[in-house]
């Protein structure tokens, strides 16, 4: 069973659970509540059989506009180091996630939100989305992980220009960019969301999860770290039967073939 929250509407839908950022008065911009609020989501769905995650905001012209301006015009700077901390930890669980996350943006999606939907797995925008990181226009610079994930996404040199520049892509625009996976128009964006996750959500759930852990892995420490975290993750995937159970029904069927001795594969055929 899944809380109600004072700053989301929460629709678990079999497999999936819809999540809508609902401050829409305030551009469904993130405020140390919503933080809050996040952080015990994640908690309490990750305990239950959801397996996908779609974000989206409330209304017609946000995804969610940024981190809270109100909130933070009136922090210091010691202030404003343990807000930018606390943001990056709930983006940083986000990622940490064994479920997938989804991005459903629509309309305009900037600052905190965009950090916000880089934490997300998959991304889908509509055309009429304006994305970006735009924090220079205002004397600040992106303070929810945008600098570090950025770069990662689309390379040092794009990611420079982007925030220096401080511009805003249109949906088309941030497809061809890679800074959404797919883009749509605004009427069809549960359709986008179906074809990025419906060939996803085929594959055992313990596979993505560990596949997850490994490819985030390549975004930080070394190739070698990397590897070693690679070959752990392979591992543990010998914990289930799935890829053995599949296997042998292949080699049955004669959908795979193999020039290998394989009767101690099936012992009960030899009594």
């Amino acid at each position: 069973m899944i809380s109600r929250f004072s700053h989301m509407v929460v629709s678990p839908e079999d497999a999936i659970c819809r999540v809508t950022i609902s401050r829409p008065r305030d551009r469904n911009s993130i405020h140390s509540e919503l933080m809050i609020e996040l952080h015990d989501f994640m908690d309490e769905v990750e305990k239950t059989s959801i397996r996908a995650v779609v974000f989206s905001g409330a209304g017609e012209t946000h995804f969610i506009g940024g981190a809270d301006g109100v909130e933070m015009m009136q922090l210091q700077p010691q202030e404003a180091f343990r807000f930018s901390r606390r943001i990056q930890a709930l983006f940083n669980r986000m990622e940490s996630s064994p479920l997938v996350l989804v991005a459903a943006i629509d309309g305009l999606c900037f600052g905190g939100g965009f950090e916000f939907a880089m934490a997300c797995d998959l991304r889908v925008a509509s055309l009429r989305s304006r994305i970006g990181l735009p924090e220079v226009k205002v004397g600040l610079i992106p303070g929810g992980g945008g600098t570090q994930r950025l770069s990662r996404l689309v390379g040092f040199g794009r990611a420079l220009e982007m925030i220096l520049s401080g511009r805003l892509y249109k949906g088309d625009e941030a497809a061809a960019l890679g800074l959404v996976h797919l883009v749509v128009d605004h009427d069809e964006l549960d359709e986008g969301v179906r074809i990025l996750l419906e060939p996803v959500l085929r594959q055992p759930q313990f596979a993505l999860s560990l596949a997850k852990r490994a490819v985030y892995a390549a975004r930080t420490g070394s190739v070698e770290a990397g590897l070693g975290l690679e070959s752990e993750q392979f591992s543990h995937c010998f914990e289930q039967d799935f890829f053995r159970n599949l296997m042998r029904e292949q080699l049955k069927s004669g959908a795979l073939t193999t020039s290998a001795d394989i009767s101690h594969l099936f012992p009960e055929e030899e009594e």
